[in-house]
Order: C-alpha cells, then structure tokens, then sequence
C-alpha cells in the first residue's frame, strides 16, 4: 500500500480522537498518527481530544492559529458517525470562525474496505488463516451505541463479512448502557456461536485504541472460551491510509463540509472506548 504524497503539504490535518483516562489510548493515537505522517512527509498531522486527554480542540484550535495557521482540516478519529461525529465536534469547532480559522470536516473512518482490510490484519495476527473461515465463527465486537447510523453501519459491516467466506458473523457491544435492542454482549455473541455450531470462535474488536470497554470485550471473550481475540486496530497501516483518504477527501471541489455542518437534533447514547464504562462509574444515566 502507498499513499502519494502531494505537491504541497495543504492544510493542517487535526485528528480529533475521543480521549480517555487510560494512557494507551493517546500512545495508540500517538503511534497511528506517526505512521500518518511517515506515508505523508512535509503534511503537519497534530491531535487533540473530546474528552479527558488534552489537548482539547478548543485549545488545539486556538495554538494553530496563534502559530499564524490558516487552513485547518478536522478529522474525527471515530468509526460510525454517532453523538460525537454529529454533535459534539461541530459544538467544538464552531468557534474556529472567531480564531480566523477555516475548518473543513471530514467524514468519519467507516465504512470502509481499509477498515475491513485492517480487521482481516489483525486476525490474521492472531491466527486465523484463510482454512479458517469456513468453520470459523466471528464476533464483530465494537463499543456500542443507539444511533440508528452507527447501528446500521455495524449491521452492514456484519453482513459484508458475511460474504467473505466466514462461517458466521455476529453483531456485539461491550456497553452495558448504550445496547441496541437485540445485540447481545460479547459473552452472549461468543457462546450462541458455539452453541450454533461453529468449530471455531474468534473475535474482532471494531475500535481504533485500548480502554475500559475494549478491555471487556477482551475480558468477556477469554471468559466464554473464544478460540481467537484479535487486538485493537490501533496503528494499522490501513487505519493511517484512510485517514489520509478522508483528509483528500475533504479538500476535494465540492465537498467542504465546513464548520457549521448539519447536525441531528435529537440526543442518543454513544459510546466512546471509555465514556460508558465512566458514566457507569459515575452513575449517570443520561
């Protein structure tokens, strides 16, 4: 895989990342954001976070323009376009006018077949060879969330995998909180496989970083006997090639999104790799 670089460098690429309190998670975006820019040498790659890490975007927003930068592309480093991709980075970025900051959004990472060739990565890493698939049930474990957006784009990643030879595949969150209807856990996912009659069980976390909750469906996992657990995407080549696809992607004729983008109305749950875990902790039932 090769991603060309371009003439120029364009503008900053801010990648906005959920954030968490466990440190893996900025080193895992740390680490993809290094192999960003080794595919895109001169293009300034910077991040910041929604949430418990720093720097916030406000902040991150406001040091780029102080440094005298003009042109800034936001990338929300978000699998499914939820809460946090409708909402919540709109709200962060809408002071970027007042900076004399011109933001353009990008899209979120998926759909995408770089995801699903990074998911086949790190299954491959943890065992699974081709001769597996047919006898090989799969467990697409992501954190979870009651968007009907981010519930139908798991769905169709479900069904996708289901066309590339697997035994099955099925559906499950690690949320205790953020559960669509009819999803089971990863325990539950792991054991109605086995039950169903696949020889072998394997489960592939669709999330980018380390966490509370990727830590449980690693828990829930081991916990029900699953034959395979892959490990987070993290800093898979193919993650860095789509960030870099999203980027070009924005700066495109005709398809500036800008900073004012539409955003949906009505609240749902959505999960981050840590934020459910916290509200549990915390009580709050939003």
């Amino acid at each position: 895989m090769s991603a060309a670089a371009p003439a120029a460098p364009g503008p900053v690429l801010l990648v906005v990342a959920h954030g968490s309190r466990d440190p893996r998670h900025a080193a895992t975006v740390g680490a993809l954001l290094r192999r960003v820019r080794s595919l895109r040498p001169g293009l300034r790659v910077t991040a910041a976070y929604l949430d418990f890490d720093t720097p916030t975007v406000p902040d991150a927003l406001r040091d780029l323009a102080v440094e005298g930068v003009a042109d800034v592309v936001a990338l929300p480093l978000l699998l499914t376009r939820a809460f946090h991709a409708k909402i919540d980075l709109p709200a962060v970025l809408s002071g970027a006018a007042r900076l004399h900051l011109r933001v353009r959004r990008t899209a979120v990472l998926g759909p995408s077949p770089l995801l699903h060739a990074a998911l086949e990565r790190r299954l491959r890493e943890a065992g699974l060879g081709p001769a597996d698939r047919p006898v090989t049930g799969l467990v697409l474990a992501s954190a979870g969330s009651t968007d009907a957006d981010a519930v139908a784009g798991i769905a169709d990643t479900a069904r996708e995998w289901r066309n590339t030879g697997w035994g099955a595949v099925r559906p499950a969150v690690a949320s205790t909180t953020c559960r669509p209807a009819g999803t089971p856990d990863v325990l539950t996912a792991v054991r109605q496989l086995r039950a169903e009659g696949a020889r072998r069980v394997a489960v592939a976390p669709y999330v980018i970083a380390p966490g509370v909750l990727p830590d449980r469906i690693a828990r829930e996992a081991r916990t029900a006997g699953a034959d395979v657990l892959a490990q987070v995407l993290g800093a898979a080549p193919e993650l860095a090639l789509l960030v870099l696809r999203r980027y070009d992607e924005a700066l495109a004729p005709g398809t500036d999104q800008g900073v004012s983008g539409g955003s949906d109305r009505h609240h749902v749950r959505v999960t981050a790799p840590d934020d459910t875990a916290e509200r549990e902790r915390r009580g709050n039932r939003e």
